[in-house]
């Protein structure tokens, strides 16, 4: 028979970082050192559904598990920061998975813009810019006071994303079709990106899953783009600009109106369009001028597993 791990022997801990996406997992030990770390599919829930969420979340620490040759009962702490864990249900089901999956853990369930913030600012004050599948601002000044803007989903929000770019591409490609709009590289390019033939089968993607499609047509429009395909330029402009705005209203939010604003960029956008980074700077220097960029040196899902260490020795001692 295995032997039994009991709580005194988790000294392991994992931090997610789950988005619309892609979900990053990361496995350290009680000294914080990085152990392994994995990419599955995409675990926002409310995106993805929780089936294909549970999935990725189960593949990517199995994966971090499995390199090191340890069981689930070795994890002392879970820190898992999720898209769509701003909702009470969400945070519930996610805790309630995590929990039955790993008997000695510790766990938190918070959202994914809380443990990037963590990531570019630890305690400290600043605003966040996130830009990924979808897209969000989520400012805190020294005394805790938290603040956010955009992250309301694809529907009504998530200006200057993934998803409102890819989307914003396929409405240039009909309207050039039609005599509507003016000609872009894309028209040329668009299908052929998608593996697809034509209309038909994409326009049956997009009614299923447009998470499928839409997001991953951002690549596309930054490498036209580069290539100073006007209309890709200005989808990246308009988009540059609502980012900005988000960021920028976050600041309004905390009353910096007048004073220096410490700036952090986060996601998948980032680093891939020198056009569309230079829009970017140029916009959020635009709406606040006193604005400084500052890097974020570890990832996302490092901040997470940080958090779950310092929730599991905090509530040990509470103990």
């Amino acid at each position: 028979m295995p032997q039994k791990i009991s709580a005194s022997d988790a000294n392991f801990y994992l931090g997610f970082d789950g988005g619309g996406t892609k979900t990053e997992c990361v496995l350290a030990d009680a000294d914080g050192s990085v152990l392994a770390r994995a990419f599955t599919g995409p675990s926002n829930p409310l995106r993805a559904g929780y089936m294909r969420a549970w999935f990725a979340l189960s593949e990517a620490a199995d994966c971090v598990l499995g390199r090191q040759k340890l069981h689930a009962a070795h994890i002392g702490g879970i820190s898992a920061g999720l898209g769509g864990a701003g909702r009470s249900g969400v945070t519930r089901r996610a805790t309630a998975f995590f929990e039955g999956g790993f008997p000695n853990a510790r766990v938190r369930v918070t959202t994914d813009l809380d443990i990037a913030h963590e990531a570019a600012f630890g305690k400290g004050e600043g605003i966040l810019l996130i830009a990924g599948t979808g897209s969000a601002a989520l400012g805190r000044d020294s005394a805790g006071h938290q603040v956010r803007a955009g992250g309301q989903g694809p529907w009504y929000s998530d200006e200057g994303s993934a998803f409102d770019i890819g989307r914003r591409a396929f409405e240039a490609v009909v309207r050039a079709d039609e005599g509507r709009g003016s000609a872009t590289e894309l028209s040329k390019h668009i299908f052929e990106f998608h593996q697809s033939t034509g209309w038909g089968l994409i326009r049956d993607s997009i009614a299923k899953n447009p998470d499928d499609i839409f997001p991953k047509t951002f690549p596309l429009v930054a490498q036209l783009a580069d290539k100073n395909d006007a209309v890709s330029r200005q989808i990246l402009s308009d988009a540059a600009a609502s980012l900005a705005g988000l960021a920028a209203a976050a600041a309004n939010q905390l009353g910096w109106h007048d004073r220096e604003a410490p700036i952090a960029k986060v996601g998948g956008l980032y680093g891939h369009s020198k056009f569309f980074d230079a829009a970017i700077d140029a916009e959020l220097k635009k709406a606040l001028p006193r604005a400084h960029f500052v890097p974020v040196e570890i990832s996302p899902a490092e901040a997470a597993v940080r958090m779950a260490i310092q929730t599991a020795r905090a509530k040990g001692n509470a103990a």
